[in-house]
């Protein structure tokens, strides 16, 4: 199992937005989180890559660590084992998409110069961005800065994918693109976990769903469809839930 949670509470600023949350993740599985903006979708993810601290739990573990009292230096192994796709991309701006590539993989331990270029070329060609490996992140649109951003998720064989609202602010058409590429990951293995405030997406992308909602989380997958899309389709400004 890739993330076992059994009863955690999940808190934001000293205050608990989620309680009691059982969240299992196996390979391959591809999961939304849907609920109202500052009903703790964000704050859940963070909690699996340790930007939020997990400190009451019956069981907290991601990727076979157990997170409850974690010490610093181990996050960024766990973090190398995962793929993380930012709400707002997260992209260097200083550096061409090659460059910022070429960051993480030197980062994270790719020493190899050769390996490093076939890897980059790798991930770019799986999310049809090879083309524009010179290109500067300004330069592309909000759907290009996207697959830019899952592909460098991809760079080191993620076993999972966190992605918090990927299609936030993209187009319908361009929206759709980026789960199909989504699902087509986890078809090879690799689990996904997203927050989403895109409910249609839910029928045409079926998977699990989760709803966050008044400090529980509930899986809804067999009646998503029945929720009050008016409700649960409130966009935010964009900051953390």
């Amino acid at each position: 199992m890739l993330i076992d949670y059994q009863k955690v509470n999940i808190y934001q600023d000293d205050v608990c937005v989620l309680r009691d949350v059982d969240f299992h993740v196996n390979e391959g599985e591809f999961i939304y989180i849907i609920g109202k903006v500052g009903s703790g979708k964000s704050s859940l993810l963070k909690t699996t890559y340790c930007e939020l601290d997990v400190d009451e739990a019956a069981k907290a573990e991601v990727l076979g660590r157990n997170l409850v009292g974690l010490r610093r230096k181990e996050i960024p192994a766990l973090r190398r084992e995962m793929g993380i796709v930012f709400q707002n991309f997260q992209l260097l701006h200083d550096r061409t998409v090659n460059g910022n590539m070429q960051f993480v993989l030197k980062a994270t331990g790719w020493k190899d110069k050769q390996e490093r270029v076939e890897r980059i070329d790798e991930v770019l060609d799986a999310v049809g961005m090879k083309d524009k490996k010179s290109k500067m992140p300004h330069e592309l649109s909000g759907g290009e800065q996207q697959r830019v951003a899952i592909a460098r998720a991809l760079l080191n064989r993620p076993k999972i994918i966190v992605a918090d609202e990927p299609t936030g602010n993209l187009d319908p058409e361009t929206a759709s693109n980026i789960i199909s590429l989504l699902k087509g990951i986890a078809a090879q293995g690799t689990a996904i976990v997203m927050t989403t405030h895109n409910i249609p997406m839910l029928d045409k992308f079926p998977g699990t769903v989760y709803r966050c909602k008044d400090g529980a989380f509930t899986d809804v997958t067999q009646d998503y469809n029945k929720l009050d899309l008016s409700e649960e389709s409130q966009t935010g400004s964009g900051e953390d839930d």
